[in-house]
């Protein structure tokens, strides 16, 4: 046993927080009701319970261990939040309430648990009263939820028998009295209630707990009961709570083997009740209406003659609106007593016995009612309540999937033989049970992704701001009322501060996964959106849309983008069969959830100290062997296993134990790791154990981190800002600033020439009213392009993601009378009378723009002409005063697509419409004869291709085919750290959807970006791994990548999940890279190297350190492996060494270079030449050495206008180097392909405005690089 802690710690608690008997008081049983009744009167009043008896872990002292007892308390004691304990026998004089002694009682206190008031609960306990009956009644349990006043919930099931009233041995207080009653008590039968206390909702399993107690209650004598219930209690408070995950416990509790499920994960509901029971009681609209109540915090009554349903059908209905919160009072059960309650002005959600209905419903006003008998749902005023119906199309969806469900288990048992089993059948129930919940969570969750996935495109992340009008205006006008109600809730307070910090919880999480492609393909490229050709014909095609729905997208976001065409097939790394995706199917297809269970052991009576620890030692055993007997892969269990053994142990007082298992717990899954519950561990121990504690390194790491990690935990920003239109003037910085809150730009360049052309010829700033007119034309031009409508034959001529972005006025052109359309490929003229499409030119196929006039009769007509490539013949068009701005649009249009196709970046046409759209709306804005050449200042890409007229080299040109942004949507273009390309297919247990190649990009501060490299569209838009810059990522299995930072973490990334549980902290410093062994045997090691020297191998399967060794010089930036041994850059020095650390060769860069000082940036090994090739910090060389004799003088490869070298890689027989060089007289990112058999440069690469940081291979296929953080892009080359 540990030595005492200066700091006792609070030790975590077991399921159970209190058990208590209640019942009526002794007197009451004594009146003269219960005589008369005894002599045949049949109507007997409600009588008042009271606490009999209380039973509060631990029920074991830890000073002489021996056991604990519990005492009755009485209502007529004043309020406190302790009892005593009594011990002494109680004098038997009649009649009294409290029996009493001559001696002072031996007493001790016990705690009551915050949120349990004992003065109310009996009036809980028996929400209908006390009735004493004449016959014996059915036992029947019911369920509570208590709330403290902090808000914090603690859940009670209670347990309703009855026993005889016996004429001589009269139960009270567990104790034996013998009094003399003159009258028969025969068919009289007092109802008890067992009442548990549990801070987790375990409905089902502490019912099941409570029928097995009964039937030994109702078997014992009267004084044997507080010994029953004192050891049934103690048995549950020695339940650990299971940890979030797969594993389930067991304990046997005779007859019954109880399961307590454990949530799926941290922020998953504990589920441990039928989902299904609200749906078995109302329709499928009704249970619209219900949730439609609950989102709009209405004042809700849930009625039933069944006090248990009160609190299971609320809990179903909390569960549906998961992971929104229910945010007012919560109090399922009210007694007869308590019925004052309902008047509360607040929302509430509150349920009454049926017979109060009339009552309640005559006294309150403005009240929903529900009856869960009947299915109904009233109101309680004459007026009723405006309630709103939820959206139309969320709630079809949702009716058409309920429908499908099978909501029925016997029909599923209707083929099968009987079980005779008991625990066999009520296992089988429960699988059958959790597969339904687990649908109709889904089903639920759809229902509010549908409701709500269109806010986050109204929110500005980095000011935290909701543009809740604007979102409004985007709402169907059946569903706006509904939208009013609900943006004005605390609930959709709390949902917004959760989006707003990006949380991925499971509705960000069921949002991403049923994206359509072309929200895929949005979230990567920059321009204000419209709706595309594929949307406008769904609309047309549904009748009830087109009448009943006029969407008015607003706020424009330039993360939320339509791109003007799909990227070429050609460009994807491996084709995938995408034919099923995201079926509209009605049926609901849940894949299995694999779960465990692990039996605690027995508990042996009575329940002294030894009893106990040999129960913890069990434990301990179990869980060991249970541990040795998983597989390698088995990680997810074997946490859970490391979080219950560290449970025990600290139960057992073992500290370092505890910690030890923690430790691994931290390693294997750490999103399950309990850091305050160590931080409380570490601060209770002694002086002597923390010693002994960090002479562990890997607990010393541990202790650190927690330590440190407690104390600098900042608090999160939480705010959420509704955008308001500014009312003062702006300078350039506020104005940037409010653009961004409003939605319609992020990039800072673009909103500073806006601020320029909006301020020409003016002081520079910028008045509220400019700002608004600037805005209110911005979104008026928005909404005319949500409605514009075009005919089935032209739209025929579109592809199916264009978007028209523009109409003229109805004008005179030498092709016809109509409107003139932009789209981002094209101009076509939509003809007048018979609505028709005449081919203008795609924006690749103009060759000329011009604005002249033209003469008619004695005035000069401002004319656009527009000359194409492929026709001789010249467009014009008479667009008067439109022509100049038109003029603007066009050549911007013209020379971003000529920048997209010259640079292979789609990018560039996203970001000239936004110029093209915030010149028209500048125009529109200042009206003004100085309009034209304010705008002009937004014309940056025809700027370009006029004073930079820089062709991309040829080489460059063909090798090039494609480049994606990994920042799109943020502020400013971060760097790219590194790029690990992972193939698809490789794993079965992957989804289909979800088995494609990835490409995965390491930002600034530990973000991640992953890319679906099958479309070079966004896979998993940035999540974090630490807050430090990444160095380097493997992909270590097939489902584990392994991400090196320069915290001297190595984060370790599901990658079906995309989630990052697990950690390895064995490092001191920085981590600089990681390798993989390559072999077929198993299990695969990883070699890891950090910047102070220290290498490591871990085994991929345990996430055990198998060897470590230091090098001497430290510096250690990269590590190769090569038949068996580890080549080391150090810096100063290549050092060969054996897998174990025993150094074999060793290649010094002074000594080779003949004294130049310089150290190596990096290497690589082309074993099939056997050389060496490297490069050196300030040369613009490669050096090549030879494997067979390092001491000899290099080869050197120059590489011409090099001025820097970051990185280098091989792929097939070339080795690509990347860093920075001079092109056309600028200094630009910069890649060498170079020939290994010839040692001479193929080809120089140009794509980058900013250095090359980073290169990776994509099969050999594909070279894939990263830039710097002035560009911030990946460019994608062909392998030749």
């Amino acid at each position: 046993m540990a030595e005492a802690a200066p700091q006792p710690l609070a030790l975590p608690s077991g399921l159970l927080e209190l058990c208590a008997l209640l019942g009526a008081p002794r007197d009451s049983l004594r009146g003269p009701e219960q005589v008369a009744q005894r002599k045949g009167v049949k109507s007997l009043s409600s009588l008042d319970p009271e606490v009999l008896s209380v039973f509060v872990p631990p029920f074991v002292s830890k000073e002489d261990g021996q056991t604990t007892g519990a005492s009755c308390v009485l209502l007529s004691k004043p309020r406190r939040r302790s009892l005593r304990k009594k011990r002494e026998k109680p004098k038997p004089e009649p009649w009294k309430g409290l029996p009493g002694g001559p001696r002072e009682p031996d007493s001790e206190d016990i705690s009551i648990p915050n949120g349990v008031d004992l003065l109310a609960l009996p009036q809980l306990c028996f929400p209908g009263g006390v009735c004493v009956a004449s016959e014996p009644k059915e036992d029947c349990v019911h369920f509570l939820v208590l709330t403290d006043v902090c808000g914090n919930r603690t859940y009670g099931v209670v347990a309703q028998y009855y026993r005889p009233l016996h004429d001589e041995h009269c139960f009270y207080n567990g104790k034996s009295h013998w009094e003399p009653c003159r009258l028969s008590a025969a068919g009289c039968f007092v109802p008890f209630a067992v009442c548990v206390v549990s801070r987790f909702p375990y409905y089902t399993a502490l019912k099941d707990c409570l029928s097995c107690l009964l039937t030994h209650l109702k078997l014992c004598k009267d004084f044997e009961v507080d010994n029953h219930i004192r050891d049934f209690a103690a048995k549950l408070s020695l339940i650990p709570s299971p940890p979030p995950g797969p594993l389930h416990l067991v304990f046997n509790m005779k007859p019954l083997q109880i399961v307590f499920p454990s949530r799926a994960d941290p922020d998953s509901l504990l589920i441990d009740l039928d989902l299904h029971l609200p749906l078995l009681r109302f329709r499928p609209e009704r249970v619209l209406q219900i949730l439609s109540c609950l989102l709009t915090e209405q004042r809700i009554v849930f009625f039933s003659s069944n006090w248990a349903l009160l609190t299971l059908i609320t809990e179903c209905f909390m569960a549906y609106l998961h992971p929104l919160q229910w945010q007012h009072t919560f109090v399922p059960i009210l007694s007869g007593q308590m019925l004052d309650f309902v008047m509360a002005p607040t929302s509430f959600l509150m349920g009454c016995h049926l017979d109060h209905f009339a009552e309640v419903s005559k006294e309150a006003d403005g009240l929903i009612l529900i009856n869960i008998d009947n299915g109904s749902i009233t109101y309680s005023s004459d007026d009723g309540i405006d309630v709103p119906d939820i959206p139309l199309l969320a709630a079809q969806t949702f009716m058409q999937r309920v429908q499908s469900l099978q909501l029925h288990h016997e029909l599923d048992l209707a083929h099968l033989g009987s079980i005779t089993d008991l625990n066999e059948g009520r296992a089988c129930r429960r699988a059958w049970q959790q597969t339904l919940n687990r649908q109709i969570q889904q089903i639920t969750l759809q229902l509010l992704v549908s409701i709500f996935r269109e806010v986050k495109n109204h929110l500005n992340y980095e000011h935290r701001v909701f543009n809740s009008e604007e979102f409004l205006k985007t709402r169907a006008p059946g569903d706006q009322e509904f939208y009013k109600q609900v943006l004005e809730t605390y609930m959709f307070h709390s949902f917004l501060k959760a989006r707003l910090s990006r949380r991925l919880d499971a509705f960000a999480q069921m949002d991403l996964s049923t994206q359509s492609e072309e929200d895929r393909i949005n979230g990567m490229l920059l321009s204000p959106r419209r709706p595309t050709i594929e949307k406008m014909a769904s609309r047309k095609a549904s009748a009830s849309h087109a009448t009943h729905r006029r969407m008015v997208v607003s706020m424009p976001n330039l993360q939320d983008i339509v791109p003007p065409e799909l990227p070429p097939r050609n460009s994807s790394l491996r084709k995938v069969d995408t034919g099923d995706c995201r079926s509209s199917s009605t049926v609901l297809n849940v894949s299995p959830m694999t779960t465990y269970t692990f039996k605690l052991p027995e508990i042996h009576f009575p329940l002294v100290g030894q009893c106990v620890q040999a129960y913890y030692c069990d434990c301990v055993s179990l869980l060991s062997k249970a541990m040795s007997f998983l597989a390698p892969e088995s990680s997810v269990l074997l946490a859970r296993y490391f979080y219950l053994r560290g449970l025990v142990h600290l139960m057992q007082g073992q500290l370092l134990g505890a910690l030890l298992d923690f430790q691994s717990l931290y390693k294997t899954d750490v999103r399950i790791f309990p850091a305050d519950l160590v931080k409380r561990t570490v601060d209770s121990m002694s002086a002597p154990e923390r010693a002994q504690a960090e002479q562990t390194p890997e607990l010393r790491r541990l202790i650190s981190e927690v330590m440190d990690k407690a104390g600098e935990a900042p608090k999160a920003d939480d705010r959420v800002k509704n955008f308001e239109l500014p009312k003062k003037h702006m300078q350039l910085d506020d104005f940037v600033k409010r653009v961004q809150e409003s939605g319609i730009v992020k990039d800072i360049g673009t909103i500073r020439r806006l601020f320029e052309a909006l301020t020409v010829g003016h002081q520079k700033q910028i008045d509220p009213e400019t700002f608004r007119d600037f805005y209110t034309c911005w979104k008026e031009t928005e909404a005319e392009a949500q409605e514009v409508v075009l005919p089935p034959s032209v739209m025929e001529h579109l592809d199916k993601n264009e978007c028209v972005y523009k109409l003229s006025s109805s004008v005179k052109t030498n092709r016809g009378v109509g409107k003139i359309a932009m789209t981002q490929k094209r101009l076509f003229l939509l003809t007048e009378g018979r609505p028709g499409y005449v081919e203008i030119s795609t924006f690749r196929n103009i060759e000329e723009v011009r604005s002249t006039t033209v003469a008619f009769l004695v005035l000069r007509i401002p004319t656009l002409k527009i000359k194409m490539v492929s026709k001789k013949e010249v467009f014009e068009a008479n667009l008067k005063t439109e022509c100049d701005l038109w003029h603007l649009m066009v050549k911007e249009m013209w020379a971003g697509k000529k920048l997209a196709d010259d640079h292979k970046d789609p990018q560039y046409v996203q970001q000239a419409l936004t110029h093209v759209l915030l010149m028209d709306a500048v125009v529109g804005t200042l009206q003004s004869p100085g309009a034209i050449y304010a705008a002009s200042k937004l014309s940056y890409f025809d700027k370009m291709k006029n004073e930079m007229p820089m062709a991309v080299p040829k080489t460059t040109a063909e090798t090039l085919k494609h480049k994606i942004n990994p920042s799109a949507g943020e502020i400013f273009p971060q760097a790219v750290d590194v790029l690990l390309y992972t193939p698809g297919h490789l794993d079965p247990a992957e989804k289909v959807e979800d088995a494609r190649p990835k490409l995965w990009c390491a930002l600034n501060e530990g973000k991640v970006t992953v890319f679906d490299a099958s479309s070079w569209t966004i896979y998993q838009h940035c999540f974090k791994v630490g807050t430090s810059k990444l160095n380097c990522m493997v992909m270590a299995e097939q489902n584990q990548v392994w991400v090196g930072s320069e915290d001297s973490v190595i984060y370790i990334i599901n990658i079906h999940s995309m989630s990052c549980n697990k950690q390895l902290t064995d490092h001191r410093s920085s981590v600089t890279d990681l390798v993989v062994q390559d072999t077929a045997e198993a299990p695969r090691e990883v070699y890891s190297c950090s910047v102070d020297g220290t290498v490591l191998a871990w085994n991929v399967s345990t996430l055990r350190v198998t060897s470590r060794f230091q090098l001497p010089s430290g510096g250690l930036s990269s590590i190769r492996l090569h038949n068996g041994r580890l080549w080391c850059c150090t810096g100063n020095s290549i050092v060969v060494v054996s897998v174990n650390g025993f150094p074999r060769q060793e290649l010094k860069i002074d000594e080779n270079l003949g004294g130049i000082s310089t150290s190596f940036l990096g290497f690589q090994l082309m074993p099939e030449q056997e050389q060496l090739w490297a490069a050196c910090a300030g040369y613009d060389d490669i050096y090549i050495w030879s494997l067979k004799d390092l001491a000899a003088s290099p080869e050197r490869v120059p590489l011409q206008d090099c001025s820097e070298i970051n990185c280098m890689i091989r792929v097939k027989k070339q080795i690509w180097v990347g860093g920075t060089g001079l092109s056309q007289g600028k200094s630009k990112g910069k890649i060498y392909v170079i020939d290994v058999e010839r040692r001479t440069v193929e080809k120089e690469l140009v794509a980058h405005t900013d250095t090359v940081k980073t290169l990776c291979s994509a099969e050999d296929r594909y070279v894939l690089s990263g830039s710097g953080r002035e560009e911030g892009k990946i460019a994608i080359w062909k392998v030749e």
